[in-house]
């Protein structure tokens, strides 16, 4: 298994992020939701390196096979991890796939390091630009929501996975776009998590405003989310981020709802393919 050490300055208190590198190519790094792993882009790393491009997936901290330190899970934390994956794997001109959370680790890093080494950038059902209701935000979701959120997953964290999953993908009494033997692998990764880093990191994603570090990014952006997002409506991300971001391409896909690298996975997968290989 792969390993990188994302706290080498530290070296009594190492932070080990488990990752996976397939194929050869132009390099696309994939930085998983919450509270998943980097297994969740199955469908997409059993398809694109067949493709011609280098797929590197990888463990947040906390999840999953990497590390799970008593330690910080904030956004800064989170994004020195990134810059420790593309430092260590020498990567330049990568695109960076966020889905989700996974957004605002791409948003902060840039924020942060600027795109010296990145090429292009995608943000799917992404949580930027800010989640939480405030003054200068009044679309956003009251605190008290999240709130709800952290009781019920402290109370019992796997019956809160069991009935987010199905809202994460959209199922309901008339529409069933997985099967239940999927919902059952989804709950399996969602339990890889540790109890600590699933509620640290809802309130990083929760509260975290990244409006300027969009404003930051400076290379050519996709934009993907689902009309049908129940999880991290639309109407508070997508649209506001490909408002931030008025050159980015968006792309908004009809009735689709959080999960659509699931969902939609094979028009993602053409969208992704696309994107990437087109000369800017």
């Amino acid at each position: 298994m792969k390993y990188i050490n994302s706290n080498k300055n530290d070296s009594e208190n190492p932070v080990n992020l488990f990752y996976e590198d397939l194929g050869t190519g132009k390099s696309v790094v994939f930085i998983h939701g919450w509270p998943l792993n980097h297994e969740m882009w199955e469908y997409q790393l059993s398809v694109l390196p067949a493709l011609g491009l280098r797929c590197i997936a990888y463990d947040r901290r906390g999840f999953g096979k990497s590390d799970r330190p008593w330690g910080k899970y904030d956004y800064d934390t989170l994004a020195d991890d990134l810059k420790a994956v593309l430092d260590e794997l020498d990567l330049t001109e990568v695109t960076l796939v966020g889905f989700s959370m996974g957004g605002g680790e791409i948003a902060r890093y840039i924020g942060k390091y600027g795109t010296s080494k990145i090429g292009k950038v995608v943000l799917i059902s992404s949580v930027t630009p800010y989640m939480l209701k405030a003054d200068d935000n009044t679309e956003g979701i009251g605190k008290e929501k999240f709130d709800e959120i952290a009781g019920l997953i402290s109370k019992d964290r796997p019956d809160f996975f069991t009935t987010f999953g199905k809202e994460f993908y959209g199922v309901n009494a008339i529409s069933h776009p997985v099967s239940e033997a999927l919902l059952d692998w989804n709950q399996a990764l969602c339990l890889m998590s540790s109890a600590k880093a699933t509620l640290d990191c809802l309130r990083s994603f929760s509260e975290t405003d990244f409006r300027n570090d969009v404003l930051k990014i400076d290379v050519p952006t996709l934009i993907i989310h689902g009309d049908a997002d129940k999880t991290v409506p639309i109407d508070i991300a997508g649209n506001k981020t490909a408002a931030l971001m008025h050159r980015a391409e968006y792309l908004v896909y009809q009735g689709a709802a959080h999960g659509l690298f699931i969902t939609e996975k094979d028009k993602l997968n053409a969208d992704l393919v696309k994107f990437i290989e087109h000369n800017y």
